[in-house]
């Protein structure tokens, strides 16, 4: 084949490639549709609201394990299931903490797998170190905001450390977002810390109780797993589409 050719035949297989990608992703939309259905502000903790709470994290994990193949359990797809525990445990308030830890493995495996070589590497530019330094400040700023709810909060010795810790773990992760260059990651990593900065301000009652609050939480969540889950997909078929370039 020529050049034009094999042009068109890429175009193919990647207009291919996402026709298949979005079919795989509908298991994922539907059980979201179910969650948001059936959720109300007066819902009861139950094994049930567990299991549909954590079922889109869960459906997409899957994906991520059928697309980019087993190696991405100790990737994505593990800190998909990490977070879908992470789901379940917040559903009782008691298991906060649980919850939390769950969320920062979570975090930790996402940030490992940036570092991969599934992601292509990029020098250090200023507009990245720029956006490092913005992360940085945003993210001390608003534990230095939240301490004081901290301090009034049951189980203050365990939360103070944990979040922080909590805290920069989510902003490692998202510098290593910046770094790998796919708007998806990067956006996805983003749209979570919007997601958890809501949640801490409801949960540690930094404002009164907004409604719908919960709605946003979780419409953020989803939306950043989603995102973070076609970024590795793509990442894994650009490296593939970089290798077979390489051999021709």
């Amino acid at each position: 084949m020529d050049i034009l050719e094999t042009d068109a035949y890429d175009k193919r297989q990647r207009r291919n490639m996402s026709c298949a990608l979005l079919f795989s992703l509908l298991p994922f939309f539907l059980s979201s549709a179910l969650y948001f259905y059936l959720w109300t502000p007066d819902l009861v903790p139950s094994v049930v609201s567990a299991g549909v709470k954590s079922a889109p994290t869960l459906l997409l994990a899957v994906v991520v394990l059928s697309w980019n193949g087993g190696q991405s359990a100790l990737g994505v797809a593990g800190g998909l299931i990490f977070s879908a525990v992470g789901d379940c445990c917040l559903v009782w308030p008691e298991l906060f903490i649980h919850g939390m830890g769950a969320f920062a493995v979570a975090h930790l495996l996402y940030s490992i797998t940036f570092l991969s070589s599934r992601y292509a590497t990029y020098s250090a530019s200023s507009l990245n170190r720029f956006l490092y330094l913005i992360l940085l400040i945003v993210g001390g700023a608003f534990y230095i905001y939240l301490f004081p709810f901290l301090q009034k909060a049951p189980n203050s010795d365990l939360l103070i450390p944990g979040v922080g810790i909590y805290f920069i773990l989510i902003t490692i992760m998202a510098a290593l977002a910046i770094r790998t260059h796919h708007a998806a990651t990067l956006l996805g990593s983003l749209s979570f810390m919007v997601s958890d900065a809501s949640l801490a301000l409801q949960v540690f009652k930094v404002l009164p109780p907004i409604e719908h609050g919960h709605i946003y939480v979780m419409v953020t969540y989803y939306l950043a797993q989603l995102l973070i889950t076609v970024g590795d997909i793509k990442a894994v078929e650009n490296k593939d589409d970089f290798s077979k370039w390489k051999r021709s």
